[in-house]
């Protein structure tokens, strides 16, 4: 591989599926694969940062250690109704895993944006410059789970409304490779097919996500949580939420990839981690190792080395 080829990873927006980008990062890293350029949307640029701070072990880790209490110690309501996270502890989680207050995208070891959306106009913003945790802050502030963040003026809200694998941000910085995930590939449907729309969770071997919505439920006593509606009723708040998030973002996915698509691109097929699953890092994870494996013989094509 020559060295003056610039590598771009381009990490995609997927909530709870996006810990499948730690495996694909080790997976990588074991073949021999640092990228220089390291773009981010959503989750992807929560685990981006991790990585480009040189915090992806001990984001891995902690991730692979939440329980449903820990998540569920994450959700609250806050008196201006702006969003479901818990901010302070959402801040105290950034700051120990991901990157400290004092952080500059400019120190970084590796070229790094993070990707969000002007909530007033729509423009895509590509956060490359300043603070770390707030660009990584305003590319997750996805609608209904966070509040908007106010940057220059604007406020920003989560970038995998408007570009939800960034490769193109990934070329604009100088990338001749771009290696892509997408997070976003075998989801439509399966959400609300896997729960039904009885509340959160009908399959009878599992009462995963009715369990940790009644723990959400006993935490911040939101009725409106209730996973119990009769099925006449139209699916649970969550559930509607994953949903069109889900739809929008296969949508835009599928749109922007086919105009400017990556050299390599994994798709993890993690279409039943639902929205709010984090506890499932160990699934994803392995996934993420396993999306690379699988794509070998093109990734040594691709950058012509011997892997």
């Amino acid at each position: 591989m020559s060295r003056d080829l610039k590598i771009g990873l381009a990490l995609g927006s997927g909530s709870s599926r996006g810990w499948s980008h730690i495996g694909i990062i080790n997976e990588l890293s074991r073949l021999g694969i640092e990228p220089d350029i390291v773009c981010g949307t959503s989750v992807g640029a929560m685990v981006g940062a991790a990585y480009a701070k040189g915090n992806i072990a001990k984001l891995e880790a902690w991730a692979c250690s939440l329980t449903k209490f820990d998540v569920a110690k994450f959700l609250d309501i806050n008196s201006s109704m702006t969003g479901f996270v818990h901010t302070e502890r959402f801040h105290d989680f950034l700051n120990e895993y991901i990157a400290s207050d004092e952080d500059i995208i400019e120190n970084l070891s590796k070229v790094y944006a993070a990707v969000s959306t002007d909530l007033e106009s729509g423009r895509e913003i590509w956060l490359t410059e300043g603070s770390l945790i707030q660009a990584v802050w305003a590319s997750m502030s996805l609608p209904g789970l966070f509040p908007a963040i106010r940057y220059n003026d604007s406020w920003l809200i989560d970038g995998g409304l408007v570009n939800p694998v960034p490769v193109s941000v990934c070329r604009a910085l100088g990338a001749n490779i771009v290696i892509a995930v997408n997070l976003n590939g075998d989801i439509v449907g399966k959400h609300l097919g896997r729960t039904g729309t009885k509340g959160l969770e009908k399959k009878p071997n599992s009462g995963i996500t009715k369990k940790i919505t009644d723990l959400v439920k006993e935490y911040t006593n939101l009725s409106f949580l209730n996973g119990d509606e009769d099925e006449e009723q139209p699916p649970g708040l969550l559930n509607a939420i994953a949903a069109s998030v889900n739809i929008t973002q296969d949508r835009i996915t599928r749109s922007r990839m086919a105009g400017d698509p990556p050299d390599i691109i994994f798709s993890p097929k993690l279409s039943d981690i639902g929205l709010l699953e984090l506890y499932r890092a160990r699934e994803a994870i392995s996934e993420g190792e396993r999306c690379v494996q699988r794509k070998l013989p093109e990734i040594e094509y691709v950058l012509g080395m011997e892997l």
